[in-house]
């Protein structure tokens, strides 16, 4: 891979973060800085080096295939009247990915794009469709025995806060307010590591690298490092809400996820950079 192709890749991801970012505003935050991030990605697109970029025939199968993609995603939404989410996001970087990958500059960083959502996509869907077909309780297991206790354990460890489990996934607690917290979703961390798996396996692909072995301990180290850093925030989010209160807990969770999912895939990516 080429200096200006690991350029690329590093903005790509960059901004994905932001677009990530600005979708978690847009639902759950502050609209203006949703829209904010949202112009910062695509600010950043502009910083991706071009060197003679040409469209061929064959190319605009991909193209139109991508366009189609981010059309049927934002078609499905509108109809449906839902908000835009991570899975969204990740579709429409597929959609993206498939047309940069129809272009001759672009190609390397869209096959990254394809390998890097489509691994996050099936992942969401075996999560979150396929094994809870199975069993409609396996999302709320994960999240009680591998989130919240846990959390809740480090939260308490290093503070004196008052926190009390009231159901599967909700704890309460009175402190700078009584209120009632859920932990689920995307307090799951499961999100973070699926985009660190296809981080991994999409850059593999690309590169052909032939050290499976190593290719395995780095996907085993970004999900030990996806799990914990999510423990950590879980844990930094009870003890914002018990002594600040509910509204700095929220303003804090719309934030902290994706700052740290950017610090993460970066170091990630600098792993993989030495990794032939």
């Amino acid at each position: 891979m080429t200096p200006d192709q690991k350029h690329n890749i590093l903005i790509f991801l960059l901004v994905m973060a932001f677009f990530t970012g600005a979708t978690i505003q847009l639902s759950e935050g502050s609209v203006l800085i949703g829209v904010m991030m949202f112009l910062i990605a695509l600010a950043l697109t502009t910083k991706i080096r071009l060197s003679g970029t040409y469209i061929t025939k064959s190319s605009k199968f991909f193209i139109v295939l991508g366009l189609l993609i981010v059309l049927a995603d934002v078609a499905y939404n509108l109809k449906a009247m839902n908000q835009l989410g991570t899975l969204d996001s990740m579709t429409f970087f597929m959609g993206a990915s498939f047309m940069a990958y129809g272009t001759n500059q672009y190609r390397r960083m869209g096959e990254f794009g394809i390998y890097m959502s489509g691994t996050f996509i099936v992942l969401f869907q075996f999560f979150y469709s396929v094994l809870p077909s199975l069993n409609n309780n396996f999302i709320h297991v994960f999240d009680h025995y591998f989130v919240l206790l846990p959390s809740l354990a480090i939260a308490t460890f290093f503070t004196n806060i008052d926190i009390h489990v009231i159901a599967t996934e909700t704890v309460h607690f009175k402190g700078f307010e009584d209120a009632t917290v859920v932990v689920g979703g995307p307090c799951s961390g499961l999100y973070s590591m699926f985009l660190l798996i296809g981080i991994i396996v999409g850059y593999a692909k690309m590169e052909s690298l032939k050290d499976k072995r190593r290719i395995i301990l780095l996907v085993v180290l970004a999900i030990f490092v996806a799990y914990i850093a999510n423990l950590v925030r879980v844990a930094v989010l009870f003890n914002v809400g018990y002594y600040y209160g509910i509204e700095k807990m929220m303003f804090v969770h719309v934030h902290l996820g994706w700052i740290i999912f950017v610090i993460t895939a970066f170091s990630i990516m600098m792993i993989l950079n030495k990794t032939k």
